[in-house]
C-alpha cells in the first residue's frame, strides 16, 4: 500500500516546469514529453521552428482560433488550450483576472 499523496495534474505540471501553467509551458512540456524536436513539432502545429520557439518562451501568446486548432491537433481539449491561451493575453496585458472557460 503506497503512503504517497495523489497531486494534481496540474499542480504537477507547475511543479514540473517552474510556475503557473501557461500555454507556452504547456506547449513546451508536451512537445519534451513526446521527445520530439522543435522542428518536428513545429511542422506538425503547422507553424515555423521560429514561432514555436516564440511561443515556448513566452514571446509570442496564440489566438483562441489557434489554441482550439493546436488542441485539436494533439488531441487535447479546445476549452483548456483556448482556456491557457486567452489567460496569456490578460496576463501579458497586467490584468490580473482569471479566466473561465464554459
Amino acid at each position: 500500500m503506497s503512503t504517497r499523496r495523489k497531486i494534481p495534474a496540474r499542480k504537477f505540471l507547475e511543479k514540473l516546469t517552474g510556475g503557473p501553467t501557461t500555454f507556452a509551458r504547456f506547449i513546451q512540456a508536451e512537445r519534451q514529453s513526446q521527445q520530439e524536436t522543435m522542428e518536428a513539432f513545429a511542422t506538425k502545429l503547422n507553424i515555423s521552428k521560429q514561432h514555436l520557439n516564440d511561443i515556448e518562451k513566452g514571446r509570442k501568446t496564440v489566438s483562441p482560433e489557434r489554441a482550439a486548432r493546436f488542441a485539436r491537433t494533439l488531441g487535447f481539449s479546445e476549452k483548456r488550450f483556448i482556456q491557457l491561451a486567452l489567460q496569456d493575453q490578460l496576463t501579458q496585458l497586467g490584468l490580473k483576472f482569471t479566466v473561465q472557460v464554459s
